[in-house]
């Protein structure tokens, strides 16, 4: 409760204060859940909302939930799906000394379990995706320590390859806050902001310790973690302020 708290201050009104371009659109009703706070996900039969503490599972064609996540949590974040399964970042934000790991959620057995327990975080685990080849984890910082937000390459076994920080301009647009979600499209990264509808595009530099940026973008989501599509070749992600899974496509 006091995590959410802590979080709901921090909102402000209105948005972004970067030049969005073109970007996405929302498409359709979205998916009503209660367990859509934190992120969502998805596979070509079903959906996936996740809060702080649960993983849901819903049946894509019917919209009924089929199972939830039973084990204990306390900071869920954003949801990837790799080779089936969902890995989500999980932290046990806002407290300290920070306690960073991957869970991994089977919709086969329903079972949510640790995948990976990073030693000595450096931050608080926001986000992680893979590329077929490396992991990429974000470890968020918030407030005025918000621009140590950093992005980590990482092999498969974990051994750190390199680190990032993220662009000055991005960081100011945080609002206090940090990147809530990412993801690769082509051979840039969308980062999500934590409450206003922006999606960044940001390159990995050939060189240099900042990632680049590129473009803002309109999005239908306020912030959180988002996921591709792969039933539309679109996005889905949450508004937690209605307690919806919102699918997106490409405005062309």
């Amino acid at each position: 409760m006091f995590s959410l708290l802590l979080l709901t201050a921090f909102f402000a009104e209105g948005g972004s204060k970067l030049t969005l371009e073109p970007g996405w659109k929302a498409v359709g009703e979205g998916l009503k859940s209660e367990h859509a706070t934190q992120a969502a996900a998805a596979t070509e039969k079903h959906l996936f909302a996740v809060s702080s503490t649960t993983v849901a599972v819903y049946d894509r064609a019917t919209g009924k939930i089929l199972a939830t996540s039973q084990e204990k949590a306390e900071h869920l974040n954003s949801a990837f799906v790799w080779k089936g399964k969902i890995y989500c970042a999980h932290s046990n934000y806002p407290k300290k000394p920070e306690t960073s790991e991957i869970r991994v959620y089977d919709p086969e057995t329903n079972k949510l379990s640790v995948f990976h327990d990073f030693k000595d975080p450096p931050g608080s685990l926001v986000w992680n995706i893979h590329d077929g080849k490396n992991w990429w984890c974000c470890f968020a910082h918030y407030q005025e320590d918000n621009a140590k937000t950093m992005l980590i390459k990482m092999t498969d076994e974990f051994k750190e390859v390199q680190r990032w920080t993220f662009p000055k301009k991005v960081v100011d647009d945080w609002d206090k806050m940090s990147a809530s979600g990412g993801i690769w499209d082509g051979d840039s990264l969308l980062v999500s902001h934590h409450h206003y509808k922006v999606l960044y595009r940001l390159k990995v530099p050939k060189e240099g310790k900042e990632l680049e940026f590129v473009e803002a973008l309109q999005c239908p989501f306020p912030g959180q973690g988002i996921a591709a599509d792969p039933k539309t070749g679109g996005l889905v992600g949450i508004d937690r302020g209605t307690r919806k899974i919102v699918f997106a496509e490409k405005v062309k």
